[in-house]
């Protein structure tokens, strides 16, 4: 004897074949120089730059003070250096988490 043959038709091929896939075109991205990617990354965290200029006007002036033997207030300017370094890193990283949530929003 031959085995009865079984057709399996799933509700997917009921209606027919699927229709065909189109291909929508890919995302086209503009060349950023470093003037635009730099004022698009200040606007989008301003305390960074901030920081880092605090930062390098802190330890310019700490330098000086310590050309002039001032070793009181270099020192100081020197802590305030640490300081202001601290305060751009945890800008930073404020900058990457609050990206990160608006990303996943």
């Amino acid at each position: 004897r031959h085995p009865e043959r079984v057709v399996v038709v799933t509700l997917a091929m009921a209606d027919g074949p699927p229709p065909p896939l189109e291909f929508s075109p890919l995302p086209t991205f503009t060349e950023e120089g470093f003037t635009e990617k730099f004022l698009r990354k200040t606007r989008e965290n301003p305390l960074v730059p901030f920081g880092c200029l605090c930062t390098v006007g802190i330890l310019a002036y700490g330098i000086i003070c310590f050309k002039k033997g001032n070793t009181r207030r270099s020192q100081l300017m020197m802590r305030a250096r640490v300081l202001a370094q601290g305060f751009t890193i945890a800008s930073l990283v404020g900058g990457m988490v609050a990206t990160s949530i608006k990303s996943r929003q």
